[in-house]
């Protein structure tokens, strides 16, 4: 599953943090966790979608990377950005 381009675009103009900016760490967070919770649905409908889900798996660790990135280079945005997005409570 994807997220649509106009749902992507207004997700990193949320994130961004110049008006030319599309890979920034808050950036790529904000992407996964749309793409994660798009997917949520399809799991609940698709129980033994293993493949599928070996893919979420993969996009929620590579989230928590980039998590643990910004978190020890830019605290503070860190902090923003969790409160932003609602993870992590």
């Amino acid at each position: 599953m994807t997220i649509s381009a106009a749902t992507k675009k207004k997700t990193v103009s949320a994130h961004q943090r110049h008006e030319k900016d599309s890979g920034s760490p808050e950036v790529q967070i904000s992407i996964l966790t749309e793409r994660i919770n798009a997917l949520q649905p399809h799991f609940k409908i698709n129980p033994k979608d293993h493949g599928g889900r070996r893919g979420l798996i993969l996009m929620v660790s590579q989230r928590n990377r980039l998590l643990r990135f910004l978190s020890e280079t830019h605290r503070d945005s860190y902090s923003a950005l969790i409160r932003k997005l609602g993870l992590r409570k």
